[in-house]
């Protein structure tokens, strides 16, 4: 059966083949067009734009216009940036238009390829997203290509970190916006926090094409986007629930010190719901009934931080705080806090001031955002490896694209030593070697620190001239990375540092001259210059040709193979010559997943000697194999937890639509007259069950509740004394009675100001019962674990269970909302009645899933609009410059106008 797939494939090729051959027609029919276009002028190729425009309102599909828009933008590009898309660009942006992913070697050109799809789905007027993994890709990408969208009329916006709302609202209206994917996520979600239509930024999902998809869609997808705000002071809470904690016994709890969990026992929890019960916090009569998930949820932090937490090694007390101790490294970590309220449970223990807990106000994954659009695509060198993972999350398929010229590169066998130090000598003395031979050598590493202790290792061995780069400030690497091609430039870089930059040999002719003529004026000494950077760039890259190439080095294999082979593919760009090579030893993290310590016993009974390497093909398969093995583990972890994020998407579509429906509705009365029988029926059901006699009905209490909900008092008490009620007849009398109420306030107001007042009171009601569900959806997530010890499903009993508590939201919703709308009263002094506001003290949160780093730690939305004195402002941080003038001289410190550097589109 293998024998007849193999033989199938060199006959017809593979599906991906096939489906390559399959845009072939489409090819030859975008290239018949470019001599007709050729011929026209610039002004003439624009007005395509509006005759396709045209087309599209008259009712042809954007699909149609393939071909003519392809070969329009083609031109455009040649013309606008002097680059002309070769027919497998063509192909890539085919793909990116069919909901599929285009797999597309480094050096291929991927930003030009984009837009070509970018330029079609724009067409529409809905709007077209372009997804960068840092500001700097956006902004570099967004002022090349708009080059050619502007040629052709359509407008291009950007979103960088910093903007107020203005300016987003602004570039989002633009025909194509190009933002990373952190800034899009929050912006939804603090759109979904709005009070008013005007106030939202983003106008819509239509169609996205998410650059670097499989970091973005894969490793950042790990972690969920946060909006969070301080909680109110909850001292007296964590403080009780410590006092009960130190009041049990060994028997009463279960301790898992590997895996960091604590249960408590059968005697335990007995044990705890009568103290609970004791000190009035328990709800129900169970531990773990549904109202009581939050105090379970403290109780399990209060006994962690009694039985795992020790002082002085995992944290120390100092000036009044707990300050965490990072488990690797044995430093102290001031300002970082453990999440979900074990940090204070820590500082309950010790006595400490407790530091209010900060509150989830909205969350989305990058799953579910992208998720969101009608139409999506994305590019990268690395997806294939994945392509389970995007097929099925997703719905995109994986489509490699050929190379324009054939891939030269060579791809050396690992060489594997038995220990780490043996291997940094191999790898500093081969470094050596290419710097003799003068070939340029990019060194990966898998982490910050491992750059480190390679660059020390360097320097002891006399090495000197090379460059360290870690992903931390994009746009020095970007220049750094580009330069590497260098003949002799020895560059070492974590996996993710200058992404999006390609290195040429040589070096990059573009970034030379911006880095060194830099704002110098048009004119003859200018070109002059230019010409001898082009000259030495030319020489250098002959030179390095001569040499062999690039040489990509890796000091370690990644988890991932697709991290690897992104390595890997820096080289041979273009067709260049390059080479690549793996140095590994058993004591890296993924060699010890199959055994390092047997494999090191048979190598020593096999005469192995010291700083001598094992090299052989089998090694690499095996490695793959376990490569896979992770692989498979890390996708079953993100499914799962999509599985249980998908659970709250359900209800976050819900309140977010119904939001908007409310902002929309020109009057709520009808949504507000439903709710108050809402209220109505269900006291009437409460305190007067079915078929029950008159002496069994709670009347007494019925009249509380209509007072407290509904502001009305009414003789409840003498209706039910009357001969021969019903119970219909009570619950009419009070509907009655309420929306009497309600009509004459409605009239005492005016509509106007009524429709005002319920919309505020619905929405700021919603957004407070929201966050509150979150807060308890946090917690029940975090204990549901556990009743997978009950032979039961922790994923339907959270799903059961989180429906329970959005029903009992809604119930809430209703109560909440008819209890101020019934009793508020309307200042009529009041000139202008000011809006709702945002919570203070919003933060964003991402957390990198491989550093642990949050991306966004203590980012305050204000701090975007705030004013900072020049002298203030850090030229490399953006996030220290404040609101800067369009006008103003740029921070950074360029010379340039802000809005024509930092601040450009």
């Amino acid at each position: 059966m293998v024998k007849f797939g193999a033989i199938a494939r060199k006959i017809f090729g593979s599906s991906n083949d096939r489906r390559i051959r399959a845009y072939q027609p489409r090819i030859d029919a975008i290239n018949a067009l470019e001599p007709e276009l050729a011929g026209l002028s610039d002004a003439e190729l624009a007005a395509r734009t509006v005759q396709f425009r045209e087309q599209i309102a008259g009712g042809t599909k954007l699909d149609d216009l393939l071909v003519p828009a392809f070969a329009t933008v083609r031109e455009a590009a040649r013309r606008a940036i002097g680059l002309r898309p070769f027919d497998v660009q063509l192909i890539g942006g085919m793909i990116l238009n069919e909901n599929a992913i285009a797999e597309m070697k480094t050096g291929e050109g991927k930003t030009l390829v984009a837009t070509l799809p970018v330029y079609l789905n724009a067409l529409s007027g809905n709007g077209v997203h372009v997804v960068t993994v840092n500001d700097y890709l956006a902004r570099r990408d967004a002022e090349w290509m708009s080059r050619i969208y502007g040629f052709l009329g359509l407008t291009t916006g950007i979103i960088t970190h910093g903007m107020d709302d203005n300016e987003r609202r602004e570039a989002y209206a633009c025909d194509i916006t190009y933002a990373t994917n952190n800034e899009l996520g929050f912006d939804y979600l603090r759109d979904n926090m709005k009070y008013d239509r005007a106030q939202m930024v983003q106008r819509g999902h239509n169609y996205a094409i998410v650059d670097e998809v499989d970091s973005i869609l894969v490793d950042e997808a790990r972690t969920p986007l946060i909006i969070s705000g301080p909680l109110d002071d909850r001292s007296e809470l964590y403080n009780s629930i410590d006092a009960l904690i130190q009041k049990l016994e060994p028997e009463d709890y279960e301790i898992d010190e590997k895996q960091r969990s604590a249960t408590f026992t059968e005697s335990g929890t007995e044990k705890l719901e009568a103290m609970l019960a004791e000190a009035d916090m328990l709800k129900g009569e169970s531990l773990y009934d549904v109202e009581n998930v939050a105090v379970v949820h403290h109780i399990n932090n209060a006994l962690k931080a009694h039985r795992l937490f020790t002082r002085d090694k995992d944290y120390i007390v100092r000036n009044d705080e707990i300050v965490i101790i990072d488990e690797f490294t044995g430093r102290m970590m001031p300002g970082r806090r453990y999440s979900e309220g074990q940090h204070q449970a820590l500082e309950a223990k010790e006595g400490v001031k407790i530091q209010p807990e900060n509150q989830t106000l909205a969350s989305i994954t990058f799953q579910n955002y992208f998720r969101m659009y009608s139409k999506l695509g994305g590019m990268t060198g690395t997806a294939s490896t994945e392509a389970e993972e995007f097929g099925d999350i997703y719905g995109l398929e994986v489509v490699e694209v050929p190379t324009n010229v054939p891939i030269a590169r060579i791809d050396e066998d690992d060489e594997v030593y038995r220990t780490v130090e043996e291997k940094y000598q191999a790898i500093i003395d081969d470094i050596k070697q290419s710097r003799a031979k003068k070939q340029p050598v990019l060194v990966g590493t898998t982490s910050i620190e491992k750059s480190e202790i390679l660059a020390d290792l360097l320097r002891k061995a006399g090495v000197e001239d090379f460059k360290v780069l870690n992903a931390r400030y994009h746009e020095q690497e970007a220049y750094i990375v580009s330069q590497a091609g260098v003949p002799g430039a020895v560059t070492i870089a974590t996996n993710m540092a200058g992404r999006g930059t390609d290195i040429q040999l040589g070096g990059n002719v573009d970034m030379r001259i911006a880095q060194e003529l830099g704002d110098m004026p048009e004119g003859p000494e200018r070109e002059e210059k230019e010409k001898l950077i082009r000259a030495d760039i030319k020489a250098l890259k002959d030179e390095a040709l001569a040499a062999g190439g690039l040489y990509v080095l890796a000091t370690e294999r990644h988890e991932s193979r697709r991290i690897d082979n992104q390595l890997r593919g820096r080289s041979g760009r273009q067709g260049d010559p390059g080479r690549s090579k793996f140095f590994l030893s058993l004591q890296d993290d993924l060699m010890r997943i199959f055994g390092s310590e047997r494999m090191d016993g048979m190598l020593k009974t096999l005469g192995l000697k010291d700083g001598e390497p094992i090299i052989h093909p089998w090694i690499n398969k095996a490695l793959e194999r376990a490569q896979k093995k992770v692989e498979a583990r890390n996708f079953d972890i993100r499914k799962n937890l999509l599985k249980f994020d998908d659970v709250m998407n359900d209800q976050r579509k819900v309140v977010f639509e119904q939001r908007k429906e409310l902002m929309d509705a020109e009057s709520i009365s009808e949504t507000i007259e439903d709710m108050r029988h809402e209220v109505v029926d269900g006291l009437v059901k409460l305190h007067i069950p079915e078929r029950a006699y008159a002496e069994q009905w709670n009347v007494a209490d019925l009249k509380k509740d209509v007072q407290a909900y509904l502001n009305l008092d009414l003789p409840i008490e003498q209706w039910a004394a009357e001969e021969g009620i019903a119970e219909d007849d009570i619950h009419t009398r009070i509907l009655e009675a309420a929306d009497k109420h309600a009509r004459e306030r409605a009239e005492r107001f005016g509509p106007e100001v009524v429709n005002y007042v319920e919309k505020s009171i619905v929405l700021q009601t919603l957004d407070h019962l929201w966050r509150e569900h979150l807060v308890n959806l946090d917690h029940l997530r975090s204990v549901v674990g556990f009743r997978g010890y009950a032979q039961r499903d922790p994923l339907q009993e959270y799903k059961s269970e989180a429906f329970e508590l959005f029903q009992a939201l809604l119930a809430n919703l209703r109560q909440a909302v008819m209890t101020q709308l019934m009793r508020v009263e309307i200042v009529r002094e009041a000139a202008t009645t000011p809006e709702p506001e945002l919570p203070e003290g919003m933060e964003a949160h991402h957390i990198d899933a491989s550093t642990g780093d949050d991306e966004f730690a203590r980012t305050d939305f204000e701090m975007a609009n705030r004013i900072v004195a020049p002298e203030d402002r850090d030229p490399e941080d953006p996030s220290t410059w404040g609101k800067v003038g369009r006008n103003e001289p740029c921070p950074c410190g360029s010379g340039k106008k802000y809005k024509h550097c930092h601040g450009a589109f």
